[in-house]
């Protein structure tokens, strides 16, 4: 399947469709996470940052693994994120969590 999306050039296309897909899904994780971990929780994101790092380095399908980095370096971007998510719920933005305790 993958080479017959390399033949028609539709790589590129499909990569920019999961990498769509994959930012949209991390946003309301990031906004449920804060809600019930807080920021404590930044290092889930971390470990699977650098999980998908290394399975990018060692997949040979060139979409595959450009996939898992986008995932991986989202993840990463997620860490800033948590923290930003924090300080939208400080400001009101967004509902905080009334049975965690700080």
């Amino acid at each position: 399947m993958l080479q017959t999306l390399e033949a028609h050039h539709l790589s590129g296309i499909i990569i920019g469709l999961v990498t769509f897909f994959i930012i949209g899904i991390f946003h309301p994780i990031v906004v449920k996470a804060e809600y019930y971990w807080g920021t404590r929780c930044w290092w889930i994101f971390l470990v699977f940052g650098i999980a998908g790092i290394v399975t990018s380095i060692f997949i040979e399908s060139l979409m595959l693994s450009a996939l898992c980095a986008v995932f991986a370096f989202t993840s990463l971007w997620s860490i800033k994120e948590i923290f930003e998510q924090q300080e939208r719920v400080h400001k009101g933005w967004f509902p905080k969590n009334p049975k965690r305790k700080e």
